[in-house]
């Protein structure tokens, strides 16, 4: 028998959510590889200048990632999205013009408001046309988005600026910013998920922050801590076993892990419950980051991507999917900005605080102690969390 249209998830309206949020996130990708080096080479620029243009990219983000969940759910998502993506395509213009220091971390800021905006917007809309079925296995293939666009981004960048120079750069950012002009509009999504919800009169708090998807956003920003870990100091802990020219092998072989488990990990959710998939999740990303912290080899470091891969690629996609399911279809994009706002202060908190780890205990104790104990700590609290709720063995 036909599937109905109601059920099914390769819809055009889904196809272009996700196909946005590859290129929004393909954007901060590029840009982390390429514009630090455009800093220090084309505006003699040291490393902590380079450095600011990371940090005014994550100051947008958390700053406006609470606003956007609010403005999402508050007005015509159809209107907000042809508006932010507008902005977005302004401001990879504006890249291309304004070459000094100053300019680009004005920029930066701006590009992490407008990403957060879009970003968001993008993952609560496609959570509203999923089937209610088939939510799991929908928000596992949407976040692969983020996964290639982590994997083939800095690798597009190091192309264009180390090979095509600085103009083929600011040309492909101007490409992008067309791109996910046209694509996010491409398709007129059905009122029910682009019409606002009934405003309340006043400011809440509620507006802002969903409270029934805290747990699952800070219990998720637990695993992002620990992933913050990886991506930040990778580099540096490649280059201490001297294995830096596989850096992109290991990041080729975490992604395609990813993508191959992704259908069977979303399936089980969906079928069995998240307890399925996040129990075995966190038993690989604890036993990967053991291995990772062993790692004296190139093997070494291909198994420890392969099982990141596999508890990353099933617990990420799960707490994301009890943040949004937490709330009415209605306040998606305030669960969806919630969930995504413990991310970002996670990762940036981890870049920091594990700084101090890797500088007086160096990288095996940061991967096998500190890193295995967050994991640990993450899945007490998922623990204790799922034997408070009432309830089934379901993530409502």
């Amino acid at each position: 028998m036909a599937e109905s249209r109601a059920e099914r998830l390769w819809t055009p309206e889904f196809l272009s959510m996700g196909g946005t949020n590859f290129l929004v996130f393909l954007s901060q990708y590029v840009m982390v590889a390429a514009l630090p080096v455009f800093i220090m080479d084309s505006l003699g620029g040291g490393e902590m200048e380079a450095g600011l243009a990371m940090t005014f990219f994550q100051a947008g983000t958390v700053f406006c990632r609470p606003f956007a969940g609010r403005l999402i759910d508050g007005v015509n998502k159809r209107h907000l999205m042809r508006a932010a993506t507008a902005l977005f395509l302004f401001i990879m213009i504006g890249f291309d013009l304004f070459h000094t220091e100053e300019g680009l971390y004005g920029l930066r800021f701006a590009h992490g408001v407008a990403f957060a905006i879009v970003t968001t917007a993008a993952a609560a809309m496609a959570a509203m046309v999923l089937p209610l079925t088939k939510k799991g296995t929908g928000i596992g293939y949407f976040a692969l988005s983020t996964n290639l666009a982590m994997v083939v981004g800095p690798f597009i960048g190091l192309v264009l600026i180390g090979n095509l120079g600085a103009e083929a750069f600011f040309a492909f950012m101007i490409g992008i910013g067309v791109l996910t002009l046209l694509l996010a509009n491409a398709r007129r999504l059905p009122d029910e998920v682009v019409l606002p919800a009934r405003k309340r009169e006043g400011v809440h708090l509620s507006d802002f922050v969903a409270k029934e998807a805290i747990p699952p956003s800070l219990i998720g920003g637990l695993v992002f801590f620990a992933y913050g870990g990886i991506i930040t100091f990778i580099p540096l802990y490649a280059k201490s076993l001297g294995l830096s020219s596989e850096t992109s092998i290991f990041f080729a072989v975490f992604a395609a892990v990813i993508v191959l488990t992704r259908p069977v990990v979303g399936r089980i959710f969906d079928a069995h419950g998240a307890d399925f998939t996040v129990y075995p999740g966190y038993i690989f990303f604890a036993v990967g980051m053991i291995v990772f912290s062993q790692a004296a080899g190139v093997i070494g470091l291909l198994v420890a991507a392969a099982m990141l891969g596999v508890g990353f690629g099933a617990l990420s996609p799960a707490f994301q999917t009890m943040a949004v399911r937490s709330v009415p279809l209605a306040r998606s994009g305030v669960a969806t900005a919630t969930y995504f706002w413990s991310l970002d202060i996670s990762v940036g908190l981890a870049a920091v605080l594990l700084g101090f780890v890797v500088s007086a205990l160096g990288y095996a104790m940061l991967y096998g102690i500190v890193g295995v104990a967050v994991i640990v700590f993450s899945a007490l609290c998922y623990f204790l969390w799922r034997r408070l709720r009432a309830g089934g063995t379901k993530a409502a």
